[in-house]
């Protein structure tokens, strides 16, 4: 997306703060991210980053503050189940693992979704789902079940399986880091392609590399706290990767 569409807030998050065990896992976190832009999230383990991902989508709750995303508000506390049913058709999610379920098929993997939660028709739905796992380089594995696929593939496979739910923003807790080199390079062109396309991403990631290629803004995280955001060439420059 360009022009003026790119200015619309996708994401507006307002002095988040995240407690655990007394601790401050999230102090007082300010973040804006615009339609149509790539966010990556990056800094030291443990400083908070997957957290506030979660957070995002209401997978984890927040003692104080707020998190507006894809026009949907969540405040402290424990949130309502149907919020949490609407946010999650707006905001998909790829995590670490790939929680495919291993009985299904990628094709079935993919289209359960639209099927069971948009009430989609199963042909249309299946025709959907083949031009996702086109789309990540996995077409011709559509009726291959997840334990005969790689990790790489099987990653792609969750990828296309959000794709599918036609999120308004899309949310990656590191999803190359049980994968190896070439099959994180797998991963990470599919999402370039993504954020090439206009797809609003927040991507959790200590791949600097792929943060200087795609990201839009850089936002550091450590202690619970937003260090520095900015461009890639401002926040990593000279920096690993």
């Amino acid at each position: 997306m360009n022009g003026r569409l790119e200015q619309a807030t996708m994401i507006d998050i307002d002095a988040l703060a995240a407690i655990r065990s007394e601790s401050r896992i999230l102090d007082g976190v300010n973040l804006t991210v615009a339609e149509g832009t790539v966010t990556t999230l990056v800094g030291p383990s443990g400083g908070g980053k997957s957290t506030l991902l979660r957070c995002m989508n209401g997978l984890e709750t927040f003692a104080e503050g707020s998190v507006t995303i894809a026009g949907h508000r969540l405040s402290a506390g424990a949130q309502a189940p149907g919020d949490l049913e609407r946010i999650r058709r707006d905001v998909g999610m790829v995590f670490q693992s790939f929680n495919l379920f291993p009985h299904l098929s990628a094709i079935d993997n993919v289209t359960l979704g639209p099927r069971i939660v948009r009430g989609m028709a199963p042909a249309e739905a299946r025709s959907r789902g083949l031009e996702l796992l086109d789309r990540v380089g996995l077409a011709r594995f559509a009726e291959a079940r997840p334990a005969t696929l790689s990790g790489g593939q099987q990653q792609r496979v969750a990828i296309a399986r959000s794709l599918a739910m036609e999120p308004l923003v899309m949310l990656f807790d590191e999803p190359t880091s049980a994968l190896d080199p070439q099959m994180s390079a797998d991963v990470l062109e599919v999402i370039v392609e993504l954020a090439r396309g206009g797809q609003t991403m927040v991507v959790v990631t200590h791949d600097h590399a792929f943060a200087r290629r795609a990201a839009t803004q850089v936002v550091e995280l450590v202690a619970g706290k937003v260090t520095r955001a900015g461009p890639a060439t401002e926040i990593l420059a000279g920096g690993p990767g």
